[in-house]
C-alpha cells in the first residue's frame, strides 16, 4: 500500500485530494449481506421478465446515442412521484450521488460551500471535495436529532451555498419534519443557498411521515433527490433523480455529460416504473423487518434509533469492531459507520432478520 501510495503522489493530482480515500463498503461474499442498505427481496419474475424485453428492445437501437432528454422516464418519474409534477420539474442520473454531484457542479464549486449535519451520508464531503466545493460539517443533537431551530441557527451562521438535509437520515434512520426543511430553507434566503432533500429511503417511512415533495411550490431553491437503488430493488441500475423547480433542471444541463443515461439504462428504469406496484409491495415486509430488529435489540438493551429508513443504527456496544466480527464469522455482514459503539444493520428478509439476531444474541450472551 505504501508504494502504491509512493506512485500516486508521484502524479500531478490536485492538492486537495492528496491523502484521501475513496468511498468504500465491504463488498465480501458471505450468505447474508446487511452492510449496503440493499433491498435483500431482489425482483418480482414479471418485473424481470419486463426490464429483460425493455432492454432486448433497446439493444436494436444501441449504434445510436440515447435521448438526451430521457422524456419518457421523466414523465414516468413525475407520474410516480405526483404532487402536480411535470417533465419540466424532474432530473436524473446514473444514481442519486451523480444528481448531487450535478447539483454541485452547478451550484458549488471553488470559493463556495456546501453544509450538511454529521453524522449522515459519507458521500456529502467527498462529493464536495470532487468539485472543489468547501464542506462545512454542522452538528446534530446526541440522539442525532436535529431541530429546526438548531439548523436554521447553523446554517445563519455558515453562510452555505448549498445545504444537504438527509430524511431519513443516513447512517441513523431518524427523519426530519417539514417544519426543519422549511425553516433551512428561510435561513438560506441570505446567502441564497441551494436545499437538497435527500430522501433516497423516503417510501420506507412510517405512514403519515410527510415528504418535502409539498414544500416544492414556491420554492425556486429547494431540491429533492431520490432514488431506485432502495426500495425498488434496482441499486446494480444506477437510477437516481430529482424534483425541482424547471430552471433547477436548466441548470443541470449545463454541467452533465452528453448522453449521461445510457438506452439500457433509461429501458430498464422506465419497465420499472410500468410495474412499480410489483416492486414495492415488499416494502411493508421490509419495514415489519425493521421495526423487528428495533424491537428485539432494545430487548437485549441495546439502543437502537427509530428509524424511518430500511436499516437500524444501535448503540450501546463495548467493542463494535469484536461484534463486527464475531457477526462475519458467522456469515453475516453488517455496517461499521465509525460512530463509537454503533453498528448499522439493513432490514433484510425475515430469515436473514433472524440470523442477525440469532447470532448477535450469541455474541451479546458470550
Amino acid at each position: 500500500m505504501n508504494e502504491q501510495l509512493e506512485r500516486l503522489n508521484r502524479l500531478p493530482l490536485r492538492d486537495d485530494l492528496r491523502g484521501q480515500t475513496p468511498y468504500g463498503a465491504p463488498q465480501l461474499e458471505v450468505p447474508v449481506l446487511l452492510n449496503v442498505n440493499e433491498n435483500t427481496h431482489g425482483l418480482p419474475q414479471e418485473v424481470a421478465d419486463a426490464i429483460a424485453e425493455s432492454v432486448r428492445q433497446a439493444v436494436a437501437g444501441l449504434n445510436r446515442y440515447p435521448d438526451r432528454e430521457f422524456t419518457e422516464l421523466r414523465e414516468r418519474l413525475a407520474s410516480y412521484l405526483g404532487h402536480g409534477l411535470s417533465v419540466e420539474n424532474i432530473w436524473a442520473g446514473n444514481g442519486s450521488n451523480e444528481v448531487l454531484q450535478h447539483i454541485l457542479q452547478a451550484f458549488g464549486g471553488p470559493g463556495r460551500t456546501a453544509m450538511s449535519f454529521p453524522p449522515t451520508y459519507s458521500m456529502y464531503p467527498l462529493l464536495a471535495n470532487g468539485t472543489g466545493t468547501e464542506y462545512i460539517a454542522g452538528h446534530r443533537a446526541a440522539d442525532f436529532t436535529l431541530s429546526a431551530s438548531s439548523a436554521a441557527d447553523q446554517v445563519r451562521e455558515a453562510k452555505p451555498n448549498i445545504v444537504l438535509l438527509c430524511t431519513p437520515n443516513n447512517p441513523t434512520g431518524t427523519a426530519l419534519g417539514l417544519d426543519v426543511v422549511e425553516a433551512v430553507y428561510e435561513a438560506g434566503s441570505a446567502s441564497n443557498a441551494v436545499v437538497i432533500v435527500d430522501e433516497a429511503y423516503a417510501e420506507f417511512s412510517h405512514a403519515g411521515t410527510p415528504s418535502a415533495l409539498s414544500l416544492l411550490p414556491g420554492r425556486e431553491r429547494l431540491i429533492v433527490s431520490r432514488t431506485m437503488s432502495k426500495a425498488f430493488a434496482l441499486a446494480g441500475a444506477r437510477l437516481g433523480y430529482m424534483a425541482a423547480a424547471p430552471e433547477v433542471t436548466d441548470a443541470l444541463r449545463l454541467v452533465r455529460l452528453p448522453y449521461h443515461l445510457s438506452a439500457v439504462t433509461q429501458a430498464t428504469a422506465n419497465a420499472a416504473l410500468a410495474h412499480a406496484p410489483a416492486l414495492l409491495a415488499n416494502v411493508e415486509d421490509i419495514k415489519a423487518q425493521r421495526d423487528r430488529i428495533v424491537s428485539e435489540l432494545t430487548e437485549l438493551g441495546l439502543q437502537p434509533a427509530e428509524s424511518d429508513a430500511n436499516f437500524v443504527l444501535f448503540g450501546g456496544l463495548e467493542n463494535p469492531r469484536k461484534t463486527w466480527q464475531g457477526l462475519l464469522d458467522a456469515g453475516v455482514l453488517i455496517r461499521d459507520v465509525g460512530i463509537p459503539g454503533h453498528l448499522r444493520v439493513t432490514a433484510g428478509t425475515e430469515a436473514e432478520t433472524t440470523a442477525f439476531l440469532t447470532r448477535l444474541r450469541e455474541l451479546l450472551s458470550a
